[in-house]
């Protein structure tokens, strides 16, 4: 019988061992590998030089905070692997400073392993199918999902993974209005968030889309949905 090719490589950076053994054991039982941090230094040195499919990153960290790892692998490290933020405290604020440093999905604790397991997967499997895709173009914006690598009028654009996959949903069909429901489907299935995560997500995509440049590109239609598109005036 062929042996059951592994789920991934999964970072986990918590400084509970109670949590971290009790996830990676979990994982490691659905086919997954595990590597551990207890605290955050040691997490971003591990997850700057090696390639994980997901790392699942506590917010409350020794040495180092969650916040500051995951804007450290984004900016400095320049890491596109997908990253699951654990907090404690589940307020909008939170989530947005979470989002904005360059998570790409959250989870308040307590939590249910299995909706963390189904969360990695999803981002997982939406970051694998990044690879392969077409260069797409809009006005001076271009999206390779191949590279991982966004850029407007020549400068490079630094996005999460869950960024950048919706960047390219709304390019791939602009200038069409793409509905939340339609954005939610494709990017989390069934596993769907609560309301605050697109809308923190497209706050994100905006403020580093079209914030820096003279004419914005994302548009949001009221009661319709989102596009990308260069209008004249």
């Amino acid at each position: 019988m062929r042996e059951q090719e592994p789920a991934g490589l999964i970072l986990i950076v918590e400084d509970n061992r109670n949590i971290s053994e009790m996830v990676g054991e979990y994982l490691e039982g659905r086919g997954f590998d595990v590597d551990y941090a207890s605290d955050g230094l040691d997490g971003y040195r591990l997850a700057s030089k090696n390639t994980y499919d997901a790392i699942v990153l506590d917010l409350m960290l020794p040495r180092m905070d969650g916040m500051e790892v995951c804007t450290r692998l984004r900016h400095e490290a320049r890491k596109t692997t997908p990253i699951l933020m654990l907090t404690a405290r589940d307020t909008l604020d939170e989530k947005l400073n979470g989002l904005s440093s360059g998570a790409d999905d959250y989870l308040t604790k307590p939590f249910a392993i299995r909706e963390l397991e189904a969360r990695l997967r999803v981002l997982i499997r939406r970051d694998h199918r990044l690879i392969g895709a077409e260069v797409l173009r809009v006005a001076d914006l271009e999206l390779d999902p191949a590279s991982h690598r966004a850029t407007r009028s020549g400068q490079h654009l630094q996005l999460s993974p869950t960024a950048l996959r919706l960047l390219g949903i709304l390019m791939r069909e602009s200038p069409r209005v793409v509905s939340r429901q339609e954005i939610e489907r494709e990017i989390w299935g069934n596993d769907l968030p609560d309301s605050d995560t697109l809308r923190s997500h497209l706050y994100n995509l905006r403020k580093v889309v079209d914030k820096p440049f003279a004419q914005p590109l994302l548009h949001t239609v009221q009661s319709a949905g989102y596009r990308i598109v260069a209008l004249t005036s």
